[in-house]
């Protein structure tokens, strides 16, 4: 997939997450043999922050696209992703290379799998009153509209539609659709808004411990599969699209 998704908003990124079942200690030698190994095929990856005392972070410098990747350790979860790629396929090879690695370097077991997920991400800045453009955009002709436009409700003040449907029989494999918005109340009641996103996150996920598990780059290589068809033919069209054009239409 080319970089036609960055296209539909303003911002777009992918991130990855593995939630473990047991905590895992971020020993020096163990992480920094692991950050050395993703840095042979990525150097850019230079910047290495600690957040607190369970997590890790390593990231890229911005280009001049604001493109850049990042890897997070914490207790329970490894993270990374990549902040406007070019193209969804170097996401996949970037994901490939650390959850091929990560089993090794960091003593994961397939026993310790709660859930791998990617998430497709796509922010559209507006400035205005995000739980009203959402609701007129995707609730409006639907009955959650005679809840939220009747006669007593002076503002809308909270519309954030969460959608989750299971893939398979068993619901290991799960997706979901969000839409978060970012008004407070104080804007709200003064009329002075600030210049935030609304996002827009497809999420595909695959729990453990259901069936044969399968590695972990194989069940990253389905779940991209999984987001990006229904990103383009669900997310995007039905969610996105609607909200954008909603935005150009009060510019």
């Amino acid at each position: 997939m080319n970089d036609s998704l960055g296209a539909v908003c303003d911002d777009f990124y992918v991130s990855v997450r593995l939630f473990l079942k047991l905590d895992m200690k971020l020993e020096r030698e163990t992480v920094l043999h692991f950050f050395d190994r993703i840095r042979k095929e990525y150097p850019g990856l230079t910047k290495l922050r600690r957040r607190d005392r369970d997590c890790i972070v390593l990231e890229e410098e911005p280009d001049e696209r604001g493109s850049r990747r990042w890897i997070r350790l914490d207790g329970g979860s490894l993270r990374f992703g990549h902040f406007a790629p070019t193209d969804t396929d170097d996401v996949r090879r970037f994901g490939k290379l650390i959850l091929t690695q990560a089993p090794y370097h960091l003593s994961f077991s397939d026993l310790d799998f709660d859930h791998l997920e990617v998430v497709f991400g796509f922010d559209l800045e507006y400035r205005g009153n995000h739980d009203l453009l959402v609701a007129e955009t995707l609730l409006g002709e639907q009955a959650a509209g005679g809840f939220l436009f009747a006669d007593e409700a002076a503002h809308v003040i909270d519309a954030q539609p969460y959608f989750g449907i299971a893939l398979s029989p068993e619901c290991d494999l799960q997706a979901y659709v969000e839409v978060k918005s970012r008004t407070t109340t104080f804007e709200v009641r003064n009329a002075i808004f600030e210049n935030e996103p609304i996002s827009v996150y497809l999420t595909a996920r695959k729990y453990w411990g259901v069936d044969n598990p399968p590695s972990l780059a194989d069940a990253l290589g389905t779940l991209f599969d999984v987001a990006e068809e229904l990103t383009t033919e669900k997310a995007v069209p039905n969610f996105v699209n609607p909200l954008a054009a909603a935005i150009a239409s009060r510019s």
